[in-house]
This record gives structure tokens, sequence and C-alpha cells, in this order.
């Protein structure tokens, strides 16, 4: 996987204030702990950042920080958090986390589909759902996939696919249990509905037997006659 570099800077001034001051200067807030190392302040400009993210590896893209003066003495990163503006999505903060690269780390990784079109399932009327877009591994930092891929051309109406009957890259390990279900095509609630009104209509001609009087006169029929 390939390594970005990102230019930060070390951020001396704190508060809600300043940071306000620091996003209307175009830059981000932003923190980068773990290792054994304290948590440093520090700042990172925007679009730098945002061009950082937006890549194929997006947040499990590795970085570089590359701060002047030697502050950091592990610098290969990974985004352990980002904070958007609850109205224009505007990146507010981000928290680095350092890691090694010679050790395993825990991510989680976008679900990817395709032929989705293509299912008996679908094609009958199913639906597609998604339960879990993203996927939990764990696996060295060198080793994060893009994107798990799964395949729902075979899929029929009520096909699951589990975490166990996903294909992994070497090295990668699911985190999810085995049985855990990822995805899977259900028949649609208008179809739910209908096959219960089909199963209580076949059974209602067995009610009405069940509880059917007798005919008219048939009672004293069978019943001895009085002297």
């Amino acid at each position: 996987m390939k390594i970005v570099n990102l230019d930060i800077a070390p951020r001396e001034l704190k508060g809600s204030r300043n940071a306000k001051r620091l996003r209307r200067s175009g830059k981000v807030p932003a923190v980068v702990y773990g290792h054994g190392m304290a948590p440093l302040s520090i700042e990172v400009v925007r679009r730098s950042l945002e061009a950082t993210i937006h890549t194929k590896s997006g947040t499990n893209v590795i970085i570089n920080l590359q701060l002047p003066a030697g502050k950091l003495k592990e610098s290969t990163c990974l985004i352990k958090e980002v904070q958007h503006h609850p109205v224009s999505d505007q990146i507010e903060h981000v928290d680095f986390t350092v890691i090694s690269m010679t050790e395993k780390i825990r991510v989680k990784v976008p679900l990817e589909v395709k032929n989705v079109e293509e299912s008996p399932g679908v094609k009958e009327g199913g639906v597609f759902d998604v339960i879990h877009h993203e996927i939990e591994v764990e696996c060295l930092p060198t080793q994060i996939p893009e994107s798990i891929l799964v395949d729902a051309k075979p899929l029929k109406i009520n096909d699951l696919i589990h975490a166990k009957d996903l294909v992994l890259p070497q090295g990668v390990t699911c985190l999810f249990a085995p049985g855990e279900v990822v995805a899977g095509v259900h028949a649609t609630r208008l179809e739910k509905e209908e096959t219960a009104e089909e199963a209580a209509a076949a059974a209602e001609p067995e009610v009405i037997e069940k509880g059917k009087k007798p005919a008219e006169g048939a009672e004293g029929a069978a019943e001895p006659a009085k002297k």
C-alpha cells in the first residue's frame, strides 16, 4: 500500500475559539497519539487533508506526518476519527493514531458488491440488503485491502452472505463471527403480505368446515326417537 506524505504544523493555541479561527483560515485542528507517545496537538491544511483522504484507500490510507523540528519520533499514522460539521459536512477535526508497519491493526474496510442486477432473487422482485457496509478486519498496515468484494449473482430470494463466505486477501482476518449476516436478498414487504394472505385464504375453508353448523333438521334426525 502506498504511503502518503502530509505536511503538518504544531498547534500552539487551543480552545474552541482558536479552533474556529484556524478553520476560517483553511486549516483543520488535529491531534496525533498512540504507540506510547503523549497526544500532540497539530494543524493541517484542509485541502491537503482532503486530497489525502479522497483516494482509493479512503480513511485507511497510511500517512507519513511531516512535522518540522523533529517533534514526532514516530510519524507513520492512520486516521482514527474524522469529525464533520453537521450542516456543511466540512472536516472539523481529525485524530491520527501512530502505527507500526510490523504490527497488526484493526480497521474497517468498505464492502463492495457486484452483479446485484444479475441476482435471480433481484430479478424476481427481491431486494438486495447490505447489513454491514464495512467489514472489520485485522492485518498488517501494508495488507489493508481497499475493499472486500462480494458477488450477488448466485443469490436467490432469502439467500444470505455470511462473514464466513467472504473471500479475504492473504494475511487479512475478518473479526466478525462466522455466522454474522453481511448481506442478502429478501422478499419485498408486499410479497410477504401477499404470501401471508395466500396462506390465510388457503386455511379459511378448513376453518369454515370445522365451525360449520349442521344442516336444518339434521340434529333432530340424529337423535333417537322419543317414546
